[in-house]
């Protein structure tokens, strides 16, 4: 069997969160028609199109590395996917359906966050700067998406939440 080396990790890697984006890009339309906030729903219809657009440019680092754009399947992605239809299905039509969609999509940005992270700082060990400006380019967009959702927590949805307690 011949040694696994950091070239291979990093295409297993690549694969990896290739299969989380595009199964990411098919539960964002059934996140935002289950949250209850307007700004919540439009986070999820914002972060829909840059999905698109992160899929494009992972497409785009297969072509750098010269191999074809395929998934492999990522089990943490199932789980944590997973876990948002669960809080989805027992939270539906209550005050904290909202803060439980926000906290399942934190999770699912940190998820993309370390592996972006990963990716780049091994296309830059490999020298793949084309490559380092691609993943840079989503690990900026992922981090403000987070950033975002904390706001949109912070805002209003972790309140209406904690307001229904005290009525």
């Amino acid at each position: 069997m011949a040694e696994k080396t950091l070239d291979d990790l990093f295409h297993d890697t690549l694969r990896d969160i290739y299969y989380a984006e595009r199964k990411i890009l098919k539960s964002l339309p059934k996140m935002a028609r289950a949250a209850q906030a307007p700004e919540l729903k439009a986070a999820f219809e914002k972060h829909k199109d840059q999905t698109e657009g992160q899929i494009e440019r992972l497409q785009r680092v297969f072509e750098i590395i010269g191999k074809a754009p395929r998934g492999k399947t990522c089990d943490a992605i199932e789980g944590i996917l997973a876990e948002g239809d669960e809080i989805a299905e027992e939270y539906k039509d209550t005050p904290a359906l909202d803060a439980g969609l926000l906290a399942a999509a934190q999770a699912v940005e940190h998820y993309e966050i370390t592996r972006y992270g990963t990716l780049k700082r091994w296309a830059q060990v490999l020298g793949m700067d084309e490559a380092v400006k691609l993943l840079d380019e989503t690990l900026t967009e992922e981090s403000q998406t987070d950033e975002d959702l904390t706001t949109i927590a912070d805002a209003a949805v972790n309140a209406e939440a904690m307001q229904a307690k005290a009525a």
